[in-house]
This record gives structure tokens, C-alpha cells and sequence, in this order.
């Protein structure tokens, strides 16, 4: 159930972790915190409306897309095109945080197409 955080913001905890949105006030893009518990992983999805990049703040990332692996650390980022099957996994002990910042039509959490999860939210 998506509440509120102690400033106001967008806040949600999900079973890998949870997510804070930062801005969504522009129609073109919006920008969340996210933070990826240690031994989770987001579900393998894609999305039709809109693009990312992730930027590591903390925590060393394996992050697929499209099938290939890529390790990332604090101060590297990467990017998500739009339709690209991707996921975030924490194989570390601390937690991973990033901020993403989506660009694109529309961002609403139905936007998701989970083609693989561990908690049983596949499409």
C-alpha cells in the first residue's frame, strides 16, 4: 500500500525493498529513490511508456538487461530503453540504493510487464 513518508513524498515498501518518489510533478518525467534489500531482486520486466536510468548511490548491483549482466557500483549508472527487459539484484550483505529517473509518456505502476518474479507477480 503506497503511504506517505515524515515529508510527504510517495512511499511504498515492496518485498524486495521499497521506493520513495522523489518528484513526479512534470508531465515527462518523474524520479524515485529506490532501495533493494540485501538477497532480493526486483522482478525481470519491461515497460511500453517509458524509459530509465538508474544511478548507484550505495551497494554494488547485478543488473540485467535484456539477459546481460552487468555489476554496477556507487557513482555508476546505467541505462534502460524503453521495452528492454530488466531487473536489479542485490547479491551483497548491505542494501542497494539508486535513484531512478524515468522518462517517457506515463508512469504508473501499472506500467509493469513482470515477465519473472520471486513473489508470484508475474504477468
Amino acid at each position: 500500500m503506497i503511504t506517505k513518508d515524515e515529508k510527504g513524498r510517495e512511499f511504498d515498501e515492496r518485498p524486495w525493498g521499497n521506493f520513495t518518489v522523489i518528484d513526479d510533478d512534470m508531465f515527462d518525467h518523474k524520479i524515485k529513490r529506490i532501495v533493494v534489500a540485501p538477497s532480493k531482486r526486483l522482478s525481470y520486466q519491461r515497460h511500453a511508456k517509458r524509459a530509465e536510468h538508474w544511478f548507484m548511490v550505495s551497494g554494488h548491483a547485478t543488473v540485467v538487461l535484456d539477459g546481460v549482466v552487468h555489476e554496477i557500483g556507487p557513482g555508476e549508472s546505467i541505462d534502460i530503453k524503453l521495452g528492454q527487459a530488466h531487473r536489479c539484484e542485490n547479491h551483497g550483505t548491505t542494501p542497494v540504493v539508486f535513484i531512478e529517473v524515468q522518462h517517457g509518456t506515463y508512469f504508473g505502476e501499472d506500467d509493469i510487464v513482470r515477465l519473472e518474479d520471486d513473489f508470484g507477480r508475474a504477468n
